[in-house]
């Protein structure tokens, strides 16, 4: 018997006996539909992931104060003494793969206007190079340059959002809002980020020089510390070892600081980097326990296959007893329900794909998760439920070529 006639067959018998074939398949259905949620929801989150460490930076260090430690006395993280413009300059012309350094004032709450439109947002005082460690584009206008933060001129850079609210009819460049009084030109908008890992909007933020910050906007003043900042961003070589990176920015730190030999830093160094290593490991752990929950589901819907398969080649002993006696081989009785035991895995699987499909776009259109659905997945379960199909119904196919014809004739 060739492959169609076979398979032409299979699909006969599978549909005089539709109720039963639905059953076996319906293991196959679920694991496959579980196996596409689980993956899709996996692969949803990987992208986002991915999304808010590029928008963090792989290739960046973002450098703390850390904790204070005065008369016996241990301050909260962030009391330490500040970071300043000095130290800026110090990491970007003494640590050759520096590529770009920055540091950054933020403040909550400040109201910009506009022609009585008001909008409270986060104002942030920065250095030039912010916008190159951060990789964000500036998609209309330009940044502010070193004389205008040499200078502390009254210029800005939005987020997308600000730019939405205050000029909803466009025209921002060359536009003027008012910060606690003061005048500040827009010189560029910036690309749109979406929100962060902690649900905050990236792109509600206004940009200034750090030096404006300071001088004109009220921004933090330190007793002791000249031109403080709150931390720095650094921007390293893509070609340098982000390891060996932090340890020599630390070094430089520890001496700026006049930390002692075996003194414990007062500062902190993250390396988002890590980010990305802890996110690779989490990742290679889900996808054991998504694996390890795919072979389950499958091998349980194996199972019912198999008995199925077993119970169909016990109704159709005479059927089979017959096609022997009339010179069927027996190689061709094992590939008709080995056909039939494939036929049913690969169709639960392609229902099981359809239905995970359908549960994991329901998923996202309730905004619980992020999805991505790819079509290697698809690929994979259908092959994966194939490979049910042959392994679990060889034995029934086994069984019922191995029968004897005069026995399986008589058989009531």
């Amino acid at each position: 018997m060739n492959l169609a006639a076979a398979v032409t067959v299979a699909l006969t018998a599978l549909r005089v006996n539709a109720l039963r074939s639905f059953l076996a398949m319906l293991g196959v259905i679920i694991g496959v539909g579980s196996v596409i949620v689980m993956i899709s929801i996996s692969q949803g989150a990987k992208a986002a992931v991915d999304a808010q460490i590029s928008a963090l930076g792989a290739n960046s260090l973002q450098i703390r104060p850390g904790s204070s430690f005065r008369g016996g006395v241990r301050g909260g993280s962030g009391s330490a003494t500040p970071m300043s413009d000095e130290d800026v300059d110090a990491l970007r012309e003494s640590i050759p793969y520096v590529i770009a350094a920055a540091g950054i004032i933020q403040q909550r709450g400040l109201t910009a206007v506009v022609d009585g439109v008001n909008w409270a947002t986060e104002t942030a005082g920065t250095h030039p190079d912010y916008f190159i460690v951060r990789d964000w584009e500036i998609v209309e206008g330009r940044s502010f340059n070193v004389p205008e933060f040499d200078g502390a001129a009254r210029v800005a850079v939005i987020g997308r959002t600000v730019a939405n609210e205050l000029f909803p009819a466009g025209g921002a460049i060359g536009a003027s809002i008012r910060i606690n009084g003061v005048p500040l030109e827009i010189t560029g908008i910036l690309a749109e980020r979406g929100q962060s890992s902690w649900g905050q909007d990236q792109d509600d933020v206004i940009f200034v020089p750090a030096t404006t910050m300071r001088d004109r906007l009220g921004g933090v003043t330190t007793t002791g510390v000249r031109n403080p900042v709150q931390s720095i961003w650094v921007g390293i070589d893509r070609a340098r070892n982000m390891d060996a990176a932090t340890g020599e920015i630390t070094d430089l730190l520890r001496v700026r600081r006049n930390i002692r030999i075996g003194g414990e830093d007062d500062f902190s160094v993250v390396n988002f980097a890590e980010f990305l290593r802890a996110r690779n490991e989490t990742e290679s752990q889900l996808g054991l326990l998504l694996a390890a929950t795919a072979i389950i589901s499958l091998v349980v819907g194996g199972i019912g296959i198999m008995n199925i398969m077993l119970v169909s080649v016990t109704e159709r002993t005479r059927e089979i007893g017959l096609r022997l006696a009339i010179g069927a081989r027996q190689a061709d009785v094992r590939n008709q329900f080995l056909i039939e035991a494939v036929v049913l895995c690969v169709a639960g699987g392609l229902v099981g794909m359809a239905g995970g499909a359908m549960g994991a776009l329901f998923i996202e259109s309730l905004g619980e998760f992020p999805v991505s659905i790819e079509p290697a997945i698809a690929l994979v379960a259908i092959g994966a439920a194939a490979g049910v199909g042959i392994l679990f119904g060889f034995y029934p196919a086994h069984r019922a070529s191995k029968l004897n014809p005069i026995e399986a004739l008589r058989y009531e």
